[in-house]
């Protein structure tokens, strides 16, 4: 398992796009694929979870993967994240 803090950078937080980007792109991996927030955590393959935690602006989250591609799942999302999912 790996996991990385992530700030969303992206003014608008993650709102219905960006939450469709991340559900998108972790469903391309088969790792289990969990975004933390708080005490909450919810997968990342779930759309209505990841706009159930209410991610704004320079909110932290903690995203882990497991399993065979966990390493190239992470990267994957840390480059849309970090990208501010292109909307800036």
């Amino acid at each position: 398992m790996v996991s990385r803090e992530l700030v969303i950078r992206n003014r608008a937080g993650i709102h219905a796009r960006p939450a469709s980007q991340l559900v998108q792109l972790a469903n391309k991996f088969s790792s289990t694929i969990t975004i933390e927030k708080d005490s909450e955590k919810i997968n990342a393959k779930s759309i209505m979870g990841i706009i159930a935690l209410g991610a704004t602006y320079n909110t932290v989250l903690t995203v882990s993967a497991d399993g065979s591609d966990e390493q190239e799942a992470l990267a994957a999302i840390e480059k849309l994240v970090e990208g501010k999912f292109s909307e800036e």
